[in-house]
């Protein structure tokens, strides 16, 4: 397999195969799980001779022992035996229910050791996953999923189970992805786009005349968004058909929300759904609807009005607002019980020309106490941990310090603030937009707004910073979280924009930290501006020192960056985090007997532009280093360094940025050297640059 060079002229660049998006099978013959766990053993059913030899022999642990965290083999005969989706639909209720019992033992044995991550989304699901693969026959069918978190049944059923649990590089993608499998109907990762693009789908059915079933399924967190009720307005519209399931979890943003204002399961609605779901009803409305059109507008009107309370009486509350949207609502169904959610999905996959459903599941996450599983502690404080502490201060002196926090999910550091100061912590879910124009609306009010979402989530909101916040230079203090590479999350969650997208804008003051200390100046400096919009970003992961007590923020002068390290010949000028990669280069071209300077620009926008001359001036090469795309702070030192004239003297300037791509999931440092942003990496690229190409080869090796 041949490979490619994604890097930068004259530099050291990183090297990927083919592309970002190759996934390599997992070799797992070696594995040191004591039962068999060939591939043949998890992904094909066994012969009917060997049917009852299976359940009796040596228990199947059916995940690879990839680090030795398997340490309790359970028997999963029937998961074993699953090698397609269409498999599922030879099996008995009760043997679908034994299934759902065993991916569920896999999730809370295996997969919880594994990424020390709560199960129980994922585990709710699995009743709703094994239902949809029983009534529609994927991939034909197309099954779209909202949120990552309840699609790991799905995989165990498309037979990625084995490569999920270590998430790092050429295992399975943590999201759905057409270029993984064929049963990925749509790429989703990010939340709200489920209905969208299945809509999308069904309208491109229809103009093809083609039958295939359609079902989105999404939750009552990414419902939140804006987009999923303007996709059900425009499905309403349009009427074609398609199956929106409403996987709700009872989970809330707010948790002393009155328990009778939740939907509830009992007899009576399990009855009504199946009622509503039914051909016999259902085509008995439909009759209904043309005689009263027939009779005329007004009757028609009036005939809409009264199904519409009738059904709203014997629905739980809001369910009347899918109604008028468009779509015909039907539960709520209990989510744990399959019989009731097979009835209801074959009834409504047998339908034509009905529109648009949406079906309410209720499940339940607490369904399955992690028993025996301790909470992970964290060995290293993190860049979150100390941003709240700093935060915390800050609002202790400044009564109008306030929080909105938007995002598919909040940091657990949060809460320290949240607990802290209730009245002026707003969590406001997966809304980004309505996040940013809220503070907005907090700083007309007089208040200072710390707007805290992380990177990959602002882009969505990308209309309001600039027409609300910017142009109007209101105050918001963006705290950009989860910002560069982010591991395990792969594509779907890095910070790779923001740089480019928020330094672009004409009033915002855009920052980042090189490290713990600079982030607790930051925080201070952003409570300090009172003119105009600020945004400062910091990564994920552990801070630089272990033992850190978090002092007193002091405000930095705007604009100002600071030298690290003295040096000649080459200046490296560092970008938030990556100053600490810089100094790590600094270490190793010192090895070799170069000294060379090191500097933290903490500015992005306003530039340094004292200091950047200076280095240009001082130096034959300056080289620049952030994590985050092209179009950021190199170049603005770029357009810098250029219309001063200083790319007419003697030095040579070179950009160190993430390559034009996005990297797949990968531990962070696997991630950083498929960027070429390693330490070794800029070392490697000074030398280069300074005409030592075989030590920079070898420091490569």
């Amino acid at each position: 397999m041949g490979s490619t060079a994604i890097g930068y002229q004259f530099g050291i660049s990183a090297r990927f195969y083919e592309n970002f998006n190759l996934r390599s099978d997992v070799t797992i013959s070696s594995l040191p799980c004591k039962a068999d766990v060939s591939r043949k053993s998890l992904f094909s059913a066994p012969s009917s001779s060997t049917h009852k030899e299976c359940i009796n022999r040596a228990p199947v642990c059916s995940l690879p022992n990839t680090d030795e965290y398997c340490d309790e083999i359970f028997e999963t005969p029937i998961l074993d035996s699953i090698e397609t989706p269409l498999q599922l639909k030879n099996l008995s209720v009760k043997e679908l229910k034994l299934l759902a019992d065993e991916i569920r033992t896999e999730f809370h044995s295996v997969l919880w050791k594994k990424t020390q991550k709560s199960m129980n989304p994922s585990s709710a699901a699995i009743e709703l996953t094994l239902a949809l693969h029983y009534v529609f026959r994927a991939p034909v069918d197309n099954i779209l999923w909202d949120d990552v978190e309840q699609t790991y049944a799905h995989k165990v059923l498309t037979r990625r189970w084995s490569a999920i649990p270590s998430r790092q590089k050429n295992s399975i993608s943590g999201v759905t992805s057409q270029l993984e499998s064929e049963y990925d109907s749509f790429g989703a990762g990010h939340g709200c786009n489920s209905i969208s693009a299945g809509l999308g789908l069904a309208v491109a059915r229809d103009i093809k005349g083609k039958r295939d079933r359609v079902v989105a399924v999404i939750d009552n967190v990414t419902i939140t968004a804006g987009q999923a009720y303007e996709a059900m307005s425009n499905a309403g519209y349009l009427d074609s058909n398609m199956i929106v399931i409403l996987n709700d979890s009872r989970h809330s943003l707010h948790p002393n929300m009155e328990e009778g204002s939740k939907a509830s399961i009992s007899a009576l609605s399990s009855i009504m759904s199946k009622i509503q779901s039914s051909k016999i009803f259902r085509k008995f409305r439909e009759l209904a609807k043309a005689m009263t059109k027939k009779i005329g507008k007004g009757m028609y009107e009036w005939a809409a009005k009264v199904d519409e309370y009738a059904r709203g009486m014997v629905g739980p509350t809001g369910s009347t607002l899918f109604e008028e949207l468009g779509l015909y609502y039907i539960g709520p169904v209990d989510g744990h019980n399959i019989e009731d959610l097979v009835c209801v999905l074959r009834e409504v996959s047998s339908l034509d020309s009905m529109g648009p459903v949406l079906v309410h599941v209720i499940t339940e996450e607490n369904r399955d106490a992690e028993t025996g599983n301790k909470i992970m502690v964290k060995d290293r404080r993190t860049y979150s941990d100390c941003f709240v502490e700093a935060l915390v201060m800050e609002a202790e002196k400044d009564r109008d310090i306030v929080v909105v926090h938007a995002g598919m999910e909040m940091d657990a550091s949060l809460v320290t603030f949240q607990e802290r100061f209730p009245d002026r912590f707003f969590n406001v879910g997966m809304a980004e937009q309505h996040a940013v124009t809220f503070s907005a609306g907090l700083s007309s009010g007089g208040l200072k707004p710390f707007c805290i979402i992380p990177s990959a989530f602002l882009q969505r909101a990308y209309d309001q910073v600039v027409h609300d916040v910017d142009r109007q230079r209101k105050a918001v203090r963006f705290v950009i979280t989860s910002a560069g590479l982010v591991g395990s999350d792969g594509p779907v969650q890095c910070g790779a924009f923001d740089i480019a997208y928020m330094s672009s804008l004409p009033n915002m003051i855009a920052m980042a930290p090189a490290d713990e200390d600079e982030l607790v100046n930051m925080v201070a400096t952003a409570a300090y501006i009172t003119d105009r919009p600020v945004c400062f970003r910091f990564p994920r992961g552990s801070i630089v020192n272990r033992n850190y007590l978090v002092p007193i923020g002091l405000p930095i002068e705007i604009g100002r960056g600071r030298v690290l390290v003295e040096g000649q010949d080459v200046a490296l000028l560092g970008y938030g985090a990556m100053v600490q990669n810089c100094l790590h280069a600094h270490s190793l071209l010192s090895k070799l007997g170069l000294n060379v300077t090191v500097a933290d620009a903490r500015f992005c926008k306003p530039l340094d532009i004292k200091l950047v001359r200076d280095l240009c001036q001082n130096h034959r090469f300056l080289i620049t280093v952030e994590e985050g795309s092209v179009g950021g702070f190199g170049s603005h030192v770029a357009q810098f360094i250029a219309l001063d004239g200083q790319l007419d003297g003697n030095i040579k300037w070179r950009p160190i940025v993430l390559p034009d791509g996005y990297i797949e999931e990968a531990s962070p440092s696997e991630q950083l050297a498929l960027a070429g942003l390693t330490g070794h990496h800029i070392a490697a690229t000074a030398l280069s640059l300074l005409g030592r190409t075989r030590e920079a080869l070898l420091l490569m090796s």
